[in-house]
């Protein structure tokens, strides 16, 4: 039933217009009360209605235009931030076309029955809020609000630009797969398409948030790769002493002076440095599909991971998915785009155990200088972890998504307040704006 009218209701609003909506629904409710025409002339309104809806189909299939189309998509979009581009539309018939719009085909969003069935059970158990002025939330299942394009007159053979516009509403991978040049009938009801495919994808980053400046724990640790690792991130390179050359060592690390005095090539030694290097933890472990909590959580790990690169630190992000994963970036070793590409294919993980995100964290944390540390929830196991990370005297800052309300107790946390945030999923960037400077 889901799949038939959700169905159902995607044609129709891709081929009626709004006065097309309105003389189908007119004439519905003339037909269910103009059955008695000894009482009610009301059937003669149904009958010129219908009639009107009969002559929009019939010259519906007198469109047979043919067209090609190529599109100008940009590699990357933003969930929440319109995406702009052009599409190139080209008329391969003899005939001038006009009164044209262009629709963009989207692959099928709509999950396998086992997806939706879970899904459904969730929200079955999930405590609803009848606050006044609450946001309400996205319809998981719809990836993408589409805009249409006006095509400007298409001459015999000619092309022409058209700039289309959607709205991407959540994270991942977007794929097209084709686009329908309409046209509506003389009477406006209306629309006959013609489908031309055109496979491409392009990727939707998570939604970020401004964060306001803050001053995030640790200090500079000394890290093992130095210079090279360090990039220029973190303190000057301190000369320590002279040495022969070894193969792979930096050109600009040779002593000239000293090559022309021994004969052979002689390099500078370097101490190690000494930087800022951040942990990311994201939580990925819930056994609720399609959550919000689990989008906002990745939206938040998103802002951090922009904000912490501009202030010059790296920053190790770990997660758990199919296996544990950890990336590094910052100047000289990755890039944030690279981040946030990785960031917007995170998937729940329900069948595994915090203790393999806290495994993967402690076996790394002796190499950074604080931890930022995004939850999906606030009970006994994370709140050991925390307290393990302390133990080791290594900072944090705790975010936990709740969705009552930023009500939690603190926990091991209780004497440093400032370093525990609950988010409400609806309100994160009001939230985040409490973060201590």
């Amino acid at each position: 039933m889901y799949r038939v009218s959700s169905g159902s209701w995607y044609w129709s609003s891709r081929r009626f217009t709004p006065a097309g909506f309105c003389v189908a629904g007119a004439v519905l409710v003339t037909g269910s009360i103009g059955l008695d025409i000894e009482n009610t002339v009301t059937y003669q309104a149904f009958s010129l209605m219908l009639t009107f809806l009969v002559l929009a189909f019939a010259v519906s299939w007198v469109f047979r235009a043919r067209f090609s189309l190529q599109r100008t998509l940009p590699r990357l979009g933003t969930a929440g931030q319109p995406l702009v581009y052009w599409v190139r539309v080209q008329n391969l018939t003899g005939r001038p076309q006009a009164g044209l719009t262009l629709q963009e085909n989207l692959a099928d969003p709509r999950p396998a029955f086992p997806d939706w069935l879970a899904f459904k059970k969730a929200e079955s158990r999930r405590a609803r809020s009848f606050r006044f002025g609450e946001r309400r939330r996205d319809h998981p299942f719809q990836r993408v609000t589409l805009r249409e394009g006006l095509v400007p007159a298409l001459s015999p053979r000619g092309q022409v630009e058209v700039r289309m516009e959607i709205l991407p509403r959540r994270r991942g991978v977007l794929r097209f797969t084709g686009a329908s040049v309409a046209r509506t009938d003389p009477l406006g009801l209306f629309r006959s398409c013609v489908t031309v495919p055109a496979p491409q994808t392009v990727l939707i980053l998570p939604r970020r948030y401004n964060l306001p400046p803050i001053a995030l724990p640790g200090s500079m640790r000394y890290q093992e790769g130095g210079v090279a690792l360090a990039a220029n991130v973190g303190r000057s390179d301190e000369f320590v002493a002279l040495r022969e050359y070894r193969r792979g060592d930096p050109l600009r690390h040779i002593h000239w002076r000293s090559w022309a005095k021994a004969g052979r090539p002689i390099v500078k030694e370097f101490e190690d440095e000494f930087f800022v290097r951040h942990a990311l933890v994201l939580d990925t472990f819930l056994d609720e599909p399609y959550s919000e909590i689990l989008e906002e959580a990745v939206s938040v790990a998103a802002s951090f991971a922009c904000t912490i690169l501009t202030q010059e630190s790296l920053l190790d992000l770990l997660f758990v998915g199919a296996e544990s994963y950890c990336f590094t970036a910052g100047r000289g070793v990755g890039h944030t785009d690279r981040m946030l590409e990785i960031l917007a294919g995170v998937r729940e993980c329900p069948d595994k155990p915090f203790a393999i995100l806290e495994h993967l964290v402690l076996s790394h944390v002796s190499a950074v200088s604080g931890c930022v540390c995004v939850l999906l929830a606030w009970d006994e196991p994370r709140r050991a972890f925390v307290k393990k990370l302390q133990a080791l005297n290594v900072p944090v800052l705790v975010l936990v998504m709740a969705r009552s309300g930023g009500t939690l107790d603190p926990g091991p946390l209780r004497d440093e307040p400032h370093r525990f945030l609950a988010l409400e999923p609806g309100r994160v960037e009001q939230g985040l704006a409490r973060l201590p400077g």
